[in-house]
């Protein structure tokens, strides 16, 4: 890439990782645009997290999340002709549930909802959990009239979850107070 702008994004178009010419508007550069934001929200909640346990998992997913979006921007994505850092499987969906299961056992058991908030980092996971709800949905969605991995819709609906407990974690591991409704 020599320039950083091409200017044909002033027209409303983007090229996909193939260099098929489509509207902005199109439902795999939405998808791929969620995942992107929410990534980037991402590295803002690593941000502020103070439990090093949690900001490590995060790293590991921002750099799963750049996997992601380059199978949503590339509609003839082959796993077996692109790079293994490009690949999601499910042994990484089994990892976060252990680390569900492993971080659940210190917490106390939930009997009500739990209100967003907490410290800063415990506040920040919870709002990127529903960005990832929202990339989620963007991917079913585009789901719909072309294949996606049904590895890639497993693993976000896993990572929503995987950020709810790590906001009780990050919250509780640094005294901060669960407010239930």
């Amino acid at each position: 890439m020599n320039k950083i702008y091409t200017k044909r994004g002033d027209a409303g178009r983007t090229s996909l990782f193939d260099g098929t010419d489509v509207p902005k508007s199109e439902p795999r550069v939405a998808a791929y645009g969620d995942v992107d934001e929410f990534n980037a929200a991402l590295g803002v909640a690593r941000a502020f997290v103070e439990d090093k346990d949690v900001a490590a998992a995060l790293l590991g997913i921002q750099k799963d999340l750049f996997a992601i979006g380059a199978q949503l921007a590339d509609p003839g994505y082959d796993p077996a002709k692109r790079t293994k850092k490009t690949r999601i499987t499910e042994e990484r969906v089994v990892e976060f549930e252990r680390m569900i299961d492993r971080w659940d056992e210190e917490l106390p058991p939930l009997r009500h909802f739990v209100v967003p908030g907490g410290g800063k980092g415990g506040a920040l996971l919870h709002l990127v959990r529903t960005t990832c709800r929202r990339a989620e949905r963007s991917i079913v969605a585009l789901s719909a009239g072309v294949p996606v991995s049904p590895v890639i819709i497993k693993y976000m609906n896993r990572l929503s979850d995987l950020l709810f407990v790590m906001a009780r974690v990050e919250n509780a591991r640094h005294g901060e107070q669960t407010i239930e409704w």
